[in-house]
């Protein structure tokens, strides 16, 4: 679908950056973390939890790379992602005057949804581990509702928000 949005780069005010660096700094910690557990960690371990929290599912403890793997690929995804504001959709006709508005309020979304899912991952991650050394710490059932408001929810709301400020405008 070709448009006739405007190209242009989007700054980065130092929310952006910070926003970009603790993200890369919770991807970056995922290996670490990863990587000083693995050898102590049985060849089982937890990789599904019920909506209660409880392990109702395991795995051979290689399974472990993939959410740091995965969330190195979403975060460089959603990077590359934010140099073309242009192809997101948006809510309203995108001109030359609301562009660097619209584009500034939809790459900042995406970076907060790539730190939200950098967060989630984590958790996942830091729960499998300490569950397999044999602690006990669950994921309760707070953690399905608050992935879905901050990952989803949140950002739809803000965007929202952000288009009636726009039409009132």
């Amino acid at each position: 679908m070709k448009t006739n949005r405007p190209k242009i780069a989007v700054p980065k005010t130092p929310l952006d950056i910070i926003i970009d660096l603790i993200t890369a700094t919770i991807i970056l910690l995922m290996f670490v973390y990863t990587a000083i557990n693995y050898s102590e960690l049985p060849e089982i371990v937890p990789s599904h939890f019920n909506g209660k929290g409880e392990v109702d599912g395991r795995s051979d403890k290689y399974i472990l790379w993939l959410l740091p793997c995965i969330g190195l690929v979403t975060f460089v995804g959603l990077y590359i992602l934010n140099k073309y504001p242009h192809i997101h959709n948006y809510m309203v006709n995108i001109t030359e005057d609301n562009a660097l508005k619209n584009y500034r309020l939809s790459t900042r979304i995406v970076r907060f949804t790539n730190l939200f899912v950098a967060v989630v991952f984590s958790v996942v991650l830091f729960t499998i581990i300490q569950t397999a050394q044999g602690h006990t710490l669950r994921l309760g059932s707070w953690f399905i509702p608050v992935i879905i408001g901050l990952s989803i929810l949140l950002p739809i709301i803000i965007l929202i928000y952000n288009q009636k400020i726009n039409k009132s405008e």
